[in-house]
């Protein structure tokens, strides 16, 4: 009796550069996932710092506001000019528009 030979399916070289090319491009798809992933999150981390500056500045700036109106009052300017001995007088006033001036 005779034996048969089996035969052992080989890969040629062609065959072997395209699986080695896929494992390549496959695991080179996940580190660049991995790394833009890590990039984004920095990102998202860094805009979360600068909102919370422009939140702070923002209540900086309004908390100024207020106590530029609180110093600009009639009263206020009342009473620093009683205590200087001046006297407030409304022609003396002149008031600036920004609109009307361009």
């Amino acid at each position: 009796m005779k034996k048969k030979k089996k035969k052992v399916a080989r890969f040629t070289r062609g065959e072997k550069l395209l699986y080695a090319l896929a494992i390549i491009c496959i695991c080179s798809t996940f580190v660049l996932k991995i790394f833009v992933s890590a990039s984004t999150s920095n990102l998202k981390i860094q805009i979360e710092k600068i909102n919370s500056k422009i939140e702070k500045q923002k209540n900086t700036n309004e908390s100024l506001t207020m106590q530029v109106n609180e110093l600009t009052s009639y009263e206020n300017m009342d009473s620093v000019l009683k205590d200087l001995g001046l006297a407030y007088n409304n022609e003396n006033i002149i008031i600036i528009d920004k609109n009307e001036s361009q």
